[in-house]
């Protein structure tokens, strides 16, 4: 069970660590330059590449769900405990908060790094977000961009998908969602994404950070109805697997 939960902290920490990184040397500190565009694609191409290798990496152990909108969209999908739930949350939320931490204490070694001015990639509505989106619009994106995501999680991960190219399916899922959603809010999808920095980085972005919370989750829970009116008509099985004892050889 511990290495279930260790392998959710760790890929949540090295998710953020790596593509909360890139969207804060992307738009904070503006190595992109003046391009709007290649910054949006470099950040959601982080987000979607990273995803990906952790998916081959501990998708094995604990099922890589490194989001607490994926954990709960598998737990309606029947596919893991409500126990095993709680602590994969636990998990993420201490990961997320920890890779925050770990980028700022990088970024605080360079003199161009100002926390009030450059942030740490948070996620925001009105005069933080690009297109000065309102409360509601931002709630609204983000459930569908979850929504969409978390239904690709559910549906690459069924019985009757094919697992080799999963974590390339479930990658592209999240730079997709990032293409859009960047311009929006920024893109959360992923409340442990969006705590940590937010916490790091204080001010508007601790006060909006709920609605990064909530609509995820709702989004999460809009997957697996999704999943559950169109998907194969197939037993589900758990995931991650049960762990036990070997058979006993006769």
């Amino acid at each position: 069970m511990y290495r279930r939960f260790a392998a959710e902290l760790i890929g949540t920490l090295l998710l953020v660590y790596v593509a909360v990184g890139v969207a804060t040397l992307s738009f904070g500190f503006g190595v992109a330059g003046r391009s709007l565009s290649a910054g949006v694609v470099a950040t959601a191409l982080a987000f979607g590449l990273v995803l990906l290798v952790l998916v081959y990496a501990i998708g094995p152990i604990s099922g890589c769900h490194v989001n607490p909108a994926v954990t709960l969209g598998v737990l309606l999908a029947r596919r893991i405990t409500p126990f095993d739930a709680v602590g994969y949350w636990i998990a993420q939320f201490i990961g997320g908060i920890l890779g925050a931490l770990l980028l700022w204490a990088t970024f605080a070694g360079s003199p161009l790094y100002n926390r009030a001015t450059v942030g740490l990639g948070a996620d925001g509505w009105g005069a933080a977000s690009m297109i000065q989106i309102n409360m509601g619009g931002a709630f609204l994106a983000e459930v569908v961009l979850t929504a969409l995501f978390v239904f690709a999680v559910l549906a690459m991960t069924s019985p009757v998908a094919i697992a080799s190219v999963s974590g390339v399916a479930i990658g592209l899922a999240l730079t997709t969602v990032h293409l859009i959603g960047i311009p929006i809010t920024g893109t959360s999808v992923n409340p442990a994404r969006s705590l940590g920095p937010a916490l790091v980085v204080g001010g508007t972005a601790l006060s909006q950070v709920w609605l990064f919370i909530v609509a995820p989750l709702v989004g999460g829970a809009v997957a697996a109805v999704m999943h559950g009116l169109i998907g194969p008509p197939t037993k589900e099985t758990p995931l991650p697997p049960t762990e036990g004892p070997p058979p006993e050889e006769d």
